[in-house]
């Protein structure tokens, strides 16, 4: 038996989610912290994603803070179950994504890992996109080979739908390596235009798209990005995908009301999803769905819709949490690292080969 903390905060920058597993011949979560994502800090990580003036000092100093405030959690988790930083055998890292650009053979994750070492003293496993860019591949999604572990069990064709910032799946069948990539925007486009017309972060359950009605025009402007013609493997991020393109869309078409658009980008993240889906896996006997995401009612309600011979559920439905999935998959991971165990899989990242991932930063 051993114990990893996995710390990961995502695109949609709302704080940091922090899990604690046990790792035997099967994975246990045991407990769960999070911090809420103070608004200086989101607002500079947000900044970072582009190109702006004295980056590289200013996500030096940005991660200072955020790797504080995680280790802060970590000890607070440790603290309420009552354990020493020694019964930990290592954190795994993800930090927060700036940059994703493996076309052009990068991804930057900041999150200062020999600071995090520091301030817990416990090992830690970081960087664990690099290696597989490295070897040619998209270095995402990662946590397809976690799904894998978690549902390969189960029987029949199964889909494993992560909703964060960007929506990804995983594909599961019998017999066959697992399969997976990134859809487009999973909550992004949502997040960002209800923030700059209602000063929200989210659209708690779908509930102001769900007033709204889809507007076809912008929907066949949005579906025209070159991104939705291809297949995996590939990967996206706040590069592609970010309210700049959506008004560069909006300034060619008519005004619409602000509630139809919030539908529009919903309707968008259901559609690229079960074509990505149908594409890949036609006969999908049940889509389990992780990430904030799982929480839209509305989102659910029109994936549920648009795919009526397969079972929509949350991952819940099968006893693991869906706000922590992808917390654990990087205590998983960093648990393959120490392992030496290949936690990429070329069929999804499009990787020359398996490759161990992460860095590791011993205590």
């Amino acid at each position: 038996m051993a114990l990893y903390i996995g710390v990961m905060s995502g695109t949609s920058l709302d704080g940091l989610d922090i899990a604690l597993i046990e790792q035997t011949s099967a994975i246990k979560l045991i407990a769960t912290h999070y911090i809420p994502m103070p608004e200086s800090l989101r607002a500079e990580l947000l900044g970072l994603c582009a190109s702006g003036p004295d980056e590289i000092a200013r996500s030096a100093v940005a991660q200072q803070h955020w790797v504080k405030l995680a280790a802060k959690g970590i000890h607070t988790l440790l603290d309420q179950q009552q354990l020493k930083p020694e019964a930990i055998r290592a954190i795994g890292s993800h930090g927060q994504t700036i940059r994703h650009e493996p076309a052009r053979g990068f991804t930057v994750q900041i999150g200062n890992p020999a600071l995090l070492t520091e301030l817990t003293g416990i090992t830690v496993v970081s960087d664990f996109r690099s290696r597989d860019v490295a070897a040619g591949g998209q270095g995402a999604p990662l946590v397809p080979a976690f799904h894998e572990a978690l549902f390969e069990e189960r029987s029949g064709n199964r889909a494993v739908l992560n909703v964060g910032g960007f929506s990804n799946l995983s594909l599961i069948e019998p017999t066959q390596p697992v399969a997976g990539f990134d859809c487009g925007p999973g909550n992004v486009l949502m997040d960002a235009w209800i923030h700059q017309q209602r000063g929200e972060n989210y659209d708690r359950n779908g509930q102001w798209a769900a007033t709204g009605t889809v507007e076809p025009v912008l929907l066949k402007a949005l579906l025209g990005d070159p991104f939705f013609l291809t297949k995996g493997p590939k990967s996206t991020g706040r590069e592609v995908f970010n309210l700049p393109w959506l008004e560069h869309h909006l300034s060619s078409l008519p005004s619409f009301a602000a509630e139809n658009v919030q539908a529009t980008l919903l309707e968008l993240t259901a559609l690229t999803i079960v074509e990505s889906l149908q594409s890949a896996q036609s006969d999908t006997q049940e889509m389990l769905v992780c990430g904030g995401g799982a929480h839209n009612a509305t989102l659910m309600k029109r994936l549920a819709d648009l795919l009526p011979n397969a079972t929509v559920a949350s991952t819940a439905t099968h006893g693991v949490d869906p706000d922590w999935v992808e917390a654990m998959a990087f205590a998983w991971l960093a648990h393959c690292c120490l392992e030496g165990i290949a936690a990429n899989r070329p069929s999804v990242t499009g990787a020359k080969g398996l490759r161990v991932l992460g860095a590791i930063y011993p205590n």
